[in-house]
């Protein structure tokens, strides 16, 4: 190595250990080395192996050495396997980053347990620590510890990560009580169409927000005043309209009372967190609101958020078309009532364990034990609604079934402008599908499963939909470019494997 490059390579290795607030003795400690040397290392004085790169990296959660991975990464396939034993839902994506924007609310130390390490999670705290939140993940764990500063840096805030996300959207409500003006960049995540983001500022206008878009920026305004005057009825029942106008309500020193809200399950994450720091909350689990917001919020709170209904859906699906037996357990029931209900109306059987708490201390899960048997179509259209209807993120999961059931069933996507077209990618994998117009296809059963490659669409459940088919199909498909999955799922090839799939991850050299 040359100086040039150790010097480089010592101040990386300087930055990150600040920025996990380890001293350079606490470091030398768990490399089983001295002070000295950590010294001489983070001048670049000191010659390094790549394996001590690596154990360095793996110690303070950065990766500075990175073998073979400058492409996209892409799944290779070999179906046809049955699935069997048991697998546990990981917390949910959708609650982890609606609670990392609300502990922009607290000016205290919020540490979050069991969070899922996936990329939409990543993408949220490069943006935190841009602006001088300091985060990191506890050691041997998936906690996460957040420490806000005095005060945020938003003109250094990483426009690249805040980009490839729709989360960021979810900025406005904690941050119009920090400044007068902010700027946030556009909100990216899946490709689904154009959604404006209307509904939010109709929301958070109440609280004195007004946005002005220019190219690739929200240009933001606030005037506080006195906050809502009127309840807040919120022009779609929307997640992120309901979590943004939640996070505002908390910091309003007084009443809001937010009408049709979602009561979803993120939302309900979000609510019993802000009860922790001393946030009033009434009508949880319903489309009514009450909140009594306080104007300062400084207390050190530890949360645990729910399981991912939708990955626990993901996970029957792929049962089913595999004609499987297998145990999921830590469902969280009562976001997938009317899933159940309506594959029991197709036919399938399946086996419930007693109800059991969440770590969060409200969640209801259960442990459900799928059996393999032919399906049905359903006699009526399966689409979704706002909950407690069938969730909009598991709509995709029932194309993939009804074409393993036998007959025809309309799948009708009236929410997205673009998913139910990606669903046509199911042909590529044997399924005969058709495309009525932008939000409706005919999805005709049971499918003759075959290896394919495809190209992963540009939307996170279409992508595990599409894998999910691979998993049934006999033979080797291979995935490519799966970020998108990556996004919203942790370590999933690896835990399908457990199950006695085969997906090896690999990229092009």
């Amino acid at each position: 190595m040359t100086e040039d490059y150790l010097a480089r390579i010592g101040t990386l290795i300087r930055e990150a250990r600040r920025h996990q607030g380890m001293t350079q003795n606490e470091l030398a400690d768990l490399l089983g080395t001295s002070q000295s040397a950590v010294v001489r290392i983070e001048q670049g004085k000191q010659n390094l192996s790549l394996e001590m790169l690596s154990r360095i990296g793996e110690n303070l959660d950065s990766e500075f050495v990175s073998l073979g991975t400058s492409g996209p990464q892409h799944l290779r396939i070999e179906g046809g396997t049955k699935l069997q034993g048991s697998i546990d839902v990981k917390t949910s994506k959708n609650a982890a980053v609606a609670l990392l924007c609300a502990s922009l609310l607290n000016k205290g130390r919020t540490t979050l347990r069991n969070i899922a390490r996936i990329e939409e999670v990543n993408r949220i705290l490069e943006v935190l620590s841009s602006i001088g939140v300091r985060t990191r993940w506890l050691p041997d764990s998936s906690d996460l510890e957040i420490i806000p500063p005095a005060q945020l840096d938003l003109a250094a805030m990483d426009q690249d990560a805040a980009r490839r996300t729709r989360t960021i959207i979810m900025f406005f409500g904690p941050l119009l009580h920090e400044f007068d003006s902010f700027e946030l960049p556009y909100a990216g995540g899946c490709d689904l169409g154009s959604r404006t983001i209307e509904p939010h500022m109709t929301a958070l206008r109440h609280f004195g927000l007004n946005v002005e878009a220019t190219t690739g920026q929200y240009h933001a305004r606030v005037n506080l005043g006195d906050g809502p005057t009127r309840a807040i009825v919120l022009t779609e029942r929307g997640d992120t309209v309901t979590e943004n106008a939640l996070m505002a309500a908390a910091r309003h020193d007084g009443q809001t009372i937010i009408r049709n809200a979602s009561p979803n399950y993120m939302v309900q994450d979000l609510c019993f967190y802000l009860q922790k720091l001393g946030v009033e909350i009434e009508g949880i689990g319903t489309t009514t609101l009450t909140v009594r917001g306080k104007s300062v919020i400084d207390v050190d709170v530890e949360y645990s958020p729910s399981e991912d209904p939708i990955e626990a859906m993901s996970l029957l699906a792929a049962a089913v078309v595999t004609k499987s037996e297998i145990t999921i357990r830590r469902v969280p029931v009562e976001f997938l009532e009317i899933e159940l209900a309506l594959l029991s109306e197709m036919g399938m059987q399946y086996d419930l364990s007693e109800e059991y708490c969440s770590a969060n201390g409200e969640t209801r899960l259960v442990d459900l034990t799928t059996r393999p048997g032919p399906l049905k179509a359903p006699i009526d259209k399966i689409h979704p609604m706002p909950f407690p209807g069938l969730n909009i993120d598991n709509l995709p999961f029932f194309a993939l079934i009804a074409a393993s059931a036998q007959g025809r069933t309309m799948i009708h996507d009236w929410v997205y402008e673009n998913r139910a077209i990606y669903l046509t990618e199911l042909t590529k994998v044997g399924a005969k599908v058709q495309l009525l117009d932008p939000h409706r296809v005919l999805i005709d059963g049971p499918t003759r499963w075959r290896a394919a490659e495809v190209i992963c669409p540009p939307a996170l459940r279409p992508g595990v939909v599409v894998l999910i088919a691979m998993l049934a199909a006999p033979g080797t498909s291979v995935l490519r470019n799966v970020y998108v999955i990556n996004r919203g799922y942790e370590d999933l090839a690896q835990r399908l494997n457990a199950l006695g799939a085969t997906v090896e991850t690999f990229r092009d050299i």
